[in-house]
């Protein structure tokens, strides 16, 4: 990725989400009115035990994810997180965009960073198999999926995703498709 690549993403990021950097977990904060979290097993159960189950949750993430992206491209953002400012390497093939300080102290032996990965890649039902179940098990965390207009962002984790769209009314409406794959608990959590 070029630097006026990675210069235009940044400052598309800023001009549609502007409260929070481009961390999966701290959106839900600011952009409340545009999320809705699913759960990725029935009756909110986090971790799958057998494959029938790891099908479910492939099932459950790839089928939201088909209606924010089909027919599209999308951006893959990948972190990976450390003590260290350098950016590491990463195996994906995806290209550095940028590093976030994501625990500010005075003593710098104290900060942490998130290096940002990010791959463009055409969507396809399954294209990310292999990421999701890494992240339903927890070996991945902080991915996010977003169209190349950055105005859908899926944020999957273990346990289910968390999904950000333009509108509420485009939020309600996949609520309502996937009721049942939403949580019990007030709040949505």
């Amino acid at each position: 990725m070029i630097e006026s690549e990675r210069a235009a993403l940044t400052e598309l990021w800023q001009q549609r989400w502007p409260a929070c950097p481009p961390l999966g977990h701290l959106l839900r904060g600011p952009y409340r009115d545009v999320w809705v979290r699913f759960h990725s097993l029935p009756e909110s159960k986090r971790y799958a035990e057998d494959e029938a189950e790891y099908a479910t949750v492939l099932g459950r993430y790839n089928a939201v994810l088909d209606e924010l992206f089909a027919g599209g491209e999308v951006y893959v953002i990948t972190p990976a997180f450390t003590a260290s400012p350098d950016v590491p390497s990463h195996q994906s093939g995806a290209d550095h965009w940028q590093t976030l300080v994501v625990q500010e102290d005075f003593d710098p032996e104290f900060r942490s960073y998130a290096h940002l990965f990010v791959v463009r890649r055409a969507w396809q039902h399954g294209c990310l198999d292999g990421l999701l179940r890494e992240v339903a098990d927890d070996q991945v965390a902080g991915v996010l999926v977003t169209d190349l207009q950055l105005l859908r962002l899926h944020h999957p984790y273990d346990g289910g995703a968390d999904v950000f769209l333009p509108t509420t009314e485009e939020r309600d409406r996949l609520r309502e498709r996937h009721a049942g794959w939403l949580s019990r608990y007030p709040g949505g959590l």
